[in-house]
């Protein structure tokens, strides 16, 4: 498949896309498989929002990571799979072999009642069964939602009831560290409350005993036996939905992003092949969970649609100690290498003598993910584990995306630390002041929206396409807004700066606040709290809760703790507060709205820039809160 190479091709490029940008993806769209071929490219207005690629076009996403490579490359390494005890033996499948799987997975779901247009919540390890599962969903036209193997019960009860799943796949327990993740309990307990769901297919992973119900709960490897390894691919519309994705929002529920089929296919392909500049026979490993949309696009979607070896790590970077991920780079020959800046930053704060005994000269590109990477972290990465001579793609892009939007193009992009860039052909970006007016030019800063749509781009929230036009359509007329607010630089260079709304991004994932307040209000004691996010060396940001209690508890040490554990029953163990303070009152306004923009001054420790409190029904909360401030 063809690629850019140079930087004046990225120009040619870029400027064809933005001139005629039907073309220019049609152009991409006939790299692949279809049944038939699509009538209109491209129809949309942001307004509804309606956005419609391919139109009338007919193929299954399956046929394109699997099926098309079998001739030529049945037999080469599609799924590299590294457990999390070093000691058990890793796993290398085959195109032929991961296609095998998926089919006969396929015919287990079709066997258990699943057909197209269902959906399917799938809640594993990282195993390879994960992407089998994930693929397997999408080969019969079940709309798979893929939940985090940390999130807690409540979390993903939510999650199953609002898309009405009628199946679950999960295993037994899972691996992550010096931990086991009790996963089936916690399916268990999300389902006292989940009606819909008829079957749950359960893998053995670490062969705990666990509770299977009659006439629901199955064993996967059961399963696989009864069927064949033949299972037909269904035929999808360009259009109808792959699957959904929750992220949390600004207010406590979680948006379901709905992505569908033949977009998401051309974008993920194309961004993978030229941001990383990916060459035939590259190893490519994604740390990412395939719980967030890194994982999906490109752990799984994107490296198989290229016909890459992709690798999958069930662990952390820390265990058995903190040269795990080097260890792996090696052991595997790893060429492309794709992760956050916080396990970057956790990493250098280790010391380099874990990274010493390693030689990493595989290694051609690195990429990071999840949040702008500092300085610091950028230069540590690219001196100590790309040793001067890997490029450094920093990406900028949402689960609402699909795929990448800005990013340097690795080798191609003169690249600046902290500084995602240039945006990626089709994506036209526009920086608004706060009443939505573009602002032209270089050297300012706005808020960082999209004016014209692109493959991936999100097609609505499920169950509510409302929600999706007043969260992304709506704020800014005419525009995808981001929500992040952003700079560009005297070169035309693109900086994320942070949220500006009421979301922190912790470790790269985005946390909604009121999702986090509603969580800590699940506290007896506990009358009403409010979150704010601030600078946190490992993490990006931290979580510094400010919370009202009913009654004097002398005990705050234990208030705290049995706060951070009803956080992580509600939520799981991403969502716990950094920082707890237990205050009398919040700074509101007469309206009652909380002012947070006060709380994130005294969370930064940004004590002499609070500004105006006059407006607050009582000034003086902000004194106290300001004396007992947790810094």
């Amino acid at each position: 498949m063809e690629r850019i190479t140079t930087f004046e091709q990225y120009q040619q490029a870029y400027k064809n896309s933005v001139e005629n940008p039907e073309a220019f993806w049609a152009e991409q769209a006939e790299l692949f498989t279809w049944r038939r071929k699509w009538d209109k490219t491209l129809e949309w207005n942001f307004n509804e929002p309606d956005v419609k690629w391919f139109s009338g076009g007919k193929l299954n996403i399956t046929e394109n990571c699997l099926d098309r490579h079998l001739e030529k490359r049945g037999d080469q390494t599609a799924l590299i799979w590294e457990p999390n005890n070093p000691d058990e033996a890793a796993k290398k499948i085959s195109y032929k072999e991961l296609h095998s799987e998926v089919c006969r997975f396929a015919n287990v779901l079709k066997h258990n009642g699943a057909k197209k247009g269902d959906r399917i919540c799938i809640y594993m390890p990282m195993v390879p069964e994960l992407t089998i599962a994930v693929l397997a969903c999408a080969r019969i036209g079940a709309i798979h939602s893929v939940v985090f193997g940390g999130f807690s019960f409540k979390s993903l009860s939510d999650r199953i009831q609002d898309a009405d799943c009628n199946i679950v796949i999960t295993a037994d327990g899972g691996f992550r560290g010096a931990k086991d993740i009790p996963l089936k309990s916690v399916v268990d307990e999300a389902l006292e409350i989940c009606a819909s769901v008829k079957k749950v297919i359960v893998l053995k992973r670490t062969h705990t005993n666990v509770i299977m119900k009659k006439d629901r709960d199955i064993w996967w490897q059961e399963e696989m036996e009864k069927v064949s390894d033949v299972c037909p691919a269904e035929t999808m519309d360009s259009e109808d939905t792959l699957f959904i994705l929750y992220t949390s929002g600004s207010t406590g529920k979680p948006k379901g992003v709905v992505h569908t089929t033949a977009g998401y296919m051309v974008y993920t392909d194309y961004t993978f092949r030229n941001v990383f500049q990916y060459n035939s026979g590259d190893v490519f490993w994604c740390t990412a969970d395939v719980g967030w949309i890194t994982g999906h696009s490109y752990l799984i979607y994107g490296p198989l649609l290229a016909g890459a070896a992709t690798l999958m790590f069930e662990g952390i970077p820390t265990f058995p100690d903190a040269g795990r991920f080097w260890n792996v780079i090696d052991k595997h020959k790893v060429n492309i290498f794709y992760t956050a800046p916080t396990a970057i930053r956790s990493l250098q704060a280790m010391g380099l003598d874990f990274v010493k005994p390693y030689k990493l000269d595989s290694l051609r590109v690195l990429g990071s993910v999840g949040e702008p990477i500092n300085e610091e972290a950028w230069n540590w990465y690219n001196e100590n584990i790309g040793k001067k001579n890997c490029p450094i793609v920093d990406t900028y892009w949402q689960t609402e995306t699909g795929g990448m939007m800005i990013s340097a193009m690795a080798g191609i992009t003169k690249t600046k630390p902290g500084f995602a860039t240039l945006p990626l052909p089709g994506i036209q970006p526009a920086l608004v002041d706060e009443k939505g007016n573009e602002l032209h030019g270089n050297n300012i800063e706005g808020r960082l929206c999209f004016k014209f749509p692109w493959p991936g781009i999100i097609r609505t929230t499920y169950g509510s396409h409302e929600r999706c036009r007043e969260t992304y359509f709506n704020i800014y007329k005419g525009y995808y807004f981001t929500g992040d607010g952003c700079r560009r630089d005297e070169d035309g260079y693109y900086r994320i700066t942070g949220r500006v709304d009421d979301v922190i991004k912790v470790s790269g994932h985005l946390l909604g606040t009121a999702e986090i307040e509603n969580a800590i209000n699940e506290h007896p004691d506990i009358v009403e709290s409010a979150v704010v996010g601030f600078p946190h060396d490992i993490k990006g940001w931290g979580i510094y809760a400010f919370v009202i209690c009913d009654n004097e508890r002398k005990d705050v040490d234990n208030l705290k703790s049995e706060i951070i554990q009803t956080v992580t029953k509600y939520m799981g163990p991403i969502a716990k507060p950094d920082k707890i303070q237990i205050v009398k009152g919040l700074p509101k306004t007469r309206s009652g709205k909380i002012m947070r923009r006060i709380l994130r001054k005294i969370a930064e420790n940004d004590l002499a820039n609070i500004g105006d409190t006059s407006t607050l029904l009582d000034p003086s909360v902000v004194e106290e809160i300001k004396i007992g401030a947790v810094l």
